[in-house]
C-alpha cells in the first residue's frame, strides 16, 4: 500500500452504522482516492466530528495506518485520526442536493478504492458550487462536464475529435453517436447525437483542462449530450440504474 500523508483533503461520500457509537466512512480523497474508514465515537453525542463528517464539505483528515477492523479484518480500512472543516460552500439544497448525492453515486460505483485521481478530486470539488437549487443550465452544463472528466479519468472515453474507427478528423456539420464498444461513429439518425464541431469543442476543453472551459463546452446540444452521456454511464455502471436518480424521477412525479 501507498505511504499514506500525514493530512490530506478529503469529501465525505457515504458513511455506514460500524457499532453504537462509530461510523465506516467512504471518503474520496486528493492523495489516495476513495478509501474505507473507521471514525471511531463519531455518532457520540458530544463528538466534534459530527459536525465535520458531513457530505459536500471540504476536510482535511489525518489517517492511520492500515489494521485489522471489524469488517471481516480487512486490511485496507484506515482509521480516521484527525478531521477538520477545510472551507467552502455550505450544504446544497433543492436539485442542487440530489445532484450532489448523484455524483457521490457515480464516484462510488465506477471508482476503485486506493485508486488516486487528483484532477477528477479537483472536478469534484469544483462542481459542487455550480449546482443549484432549481436546475438550470449552468447546473445541467456542470453535471455534464463532471460526468465527462470521470469518464476520460478512468480511461473510458475515446478521443472526441476523430471518428474512432478510422481517426478521420470529424465533420463538423456531421452528428456521431457516441458507442461503448465503438466509440465515435457517423450516424444517419439525428436523434440523441452530437454535431462533429460540438465533440471537437469538448475534447479541446478535456485537453485545456479549466473545469470552467469544460461547462462552457457543454453548455452546447445539452439535451443530447445528457442522453449520449447516461447511455454511456448505464452501459458501464453495468446497466444498473443509478439509485439516486430513480429518487430524483420520484421526487418529480409527486410534484407533477
Amino acid at each position: 500500500m501507498r505511504r499514506v500523508p500525514a493530512v490530506q483533503p478529503a469529501f465525505v461520500l457515504h458513511h455506514y452504522d460500524w457499532s453504537e457509537s462509530s461510523l465506516i466512512l467512504d471518503l474520496f480523497t486528493r492523495e489516495q482516492g476513495r478509501l474505507a474508514v473507521v471514525a471511531k465515537g463519531a455518532k457520540r453525542p458530544y463528538s466534534q466530528l459530527r459536525a465535520v463528517l458531513l457530505p459536500f464539505q471540504r476536510i482535511q483528515v489525518g489517517l492511520s495506518k492500515p489494521g485489522k477492523t471489524a469488517e471481516e479484518g480487512a486490511p485496507e480500512v484506515l482509521t480516521l485520526r484527525t478531521a477538520e472543516w477545510a472551507g467552502g460552500n455550505t450544504l446544497p439544497a433543492g436539485a442542487a442536493l440530489f445532484s450532489g448525492y448523484y455524483l457521490n453515486e457515480l464516484l462510488l460505483k465506477l471508482l476503485a478504492r486506493q485508486d488516486p485521481h487528483p484532477r477528477l478530486f479537483d472536478a469534484y470539488a469544483a462542481t459542487l458550487p455550480e449546482l443549484h437549487a432549481s436546475e438550470d443550465a449552468q447546473s445541467q452544463a456542470a453535471l455534464r462536464a463532471f460526468e465527462l472528466r470521470m469518464l476520460s479519468e478512468l480511461g473510458l472515453l475515446p478521443d472526441l475529435s476523430v471518428a474512432t474507427l478510422t481517426q478521420q478528423p470529424l465533420e463538423a456539420e456531421r452528428r456521431y453517436a457516441l458507442s461503448p464498444e465503438s466509440g465515435v461513429i457517423a450516424a444517419s439518425d439525428d436523434s440523441a447525437l452530437l454535431l462533429g464541431a460540438s465533440l471537437v469543442q469538448l475534447q479541446a476543453a478535456l485537453l485545456h483542462g479549466s473545469a470552467g472551459a469544460l461547462q462552457q463546452a457543454c453548455m452546447n446540444d445539452q439535451a443530447a449530450l445528457k442522453t449520449v452521456l447516461r447511455g454511456l454511464l448505464l452501459y458501464h455502471l453495468g446497466h444498473r440504474p443509478l439509485r439516486t436518480r430513480q429518487v430524483m424521477l420520484d421526487v418529480q412525479k409527486l410534484l407533477d
